[in-house]
């Protein structure tokens, strides 16, 4: 019982220090990057001064649930990228180990066995990605069509399978990390995982919208 708490206790440390590192970077850069998205969609204030130009930010993210949708949907994916390609040191043989750990054990060469979390920091930094996404742009995505629990599945597999591999391949070319397989399947594993959890709560919050609560 006491090796199985300490496990725990391993796996929750490196998963929320994983998710804590990028925390401020990615809060930064997202405000900034909508301050662009100020610009193309609502220019308003363009040309009054930074003063005028945080106000507009402000009020737009305290009246508009999609902008604060949007916010952390910008949020996430870019923690995403700081943890799989800007934070990343350059690697020699980037194809040095292509099959990846499937499991929270790793075995070295000379057979040193020690913890690791990547599985469950995969799939954790690719869960709220296809959540938010959907919870986003769901009239974008759906199209008027009815949300279902399949529907659901299916956008979020291809969707985090095609921007993992999107990931994936751009470790490999720039040399930044290793390309494994395993990196690749749990973090489509994090992103079906994110399109069940948006369906729960929609479907959740259509039952509350049906009795008036």
């Amino acid at each position: 019982m006491e090796n199985l708490i300490e496990l725990l206790k391993k796996i929750i440390t490196n998963v929320l220090t994983a998710l804590y590192q990028p925390f401020w970077f990615a809060v930064i850069l997202t405000v900034f990057l909508l301050f662009f998205y100020l610009y193309a969609y609502k220019p308003i204030d363009t040309g009054k001064g930074i003063r005028a130009a945080f106000r507009a930010w402000w009020q737009e993210f305290r009246t508009s649930l999609f902008f604060r949708k949007l916010f952390l949907l910008t949020f996430f994916t870019v923690m995403i990228l700081f943890q799989t390609l800007i934070n990343r040191n350059m690697w020699i043989n980037p194809l040095s180990d292509i099959m990846g750990g499937w499991w929270i054990w790793h075995t070295a060469a000379d057979g040193t066995v020690t913890l690791t979390t990547e599985c469950f920091e995969n799939i954790v930094l690719m869960l709220p990605f296809t959540a938010l996404l959907l919870w986003t742009v769901a009239e974008k995505i759906f199209c008027g069509r009815k949300i279902t629990f399949g529907r659901c599945v299916w956008i979020s597999t291809k969707t985090a399978f095609l921007f993992s591999l999107a990931i994936e391949f751009l470790q490999l070319f720039l040399r930044l990390g290793t390309f494994q397989l395993s990196d690749l399947f749990y973090n489509t594993l994090g992103g079906v995982l994110g399109g069940m959890i948006y369906w729960i709560c929609w479907k959740i919050r259509g039952k509350k919208q049906k009795t008036g609560k």
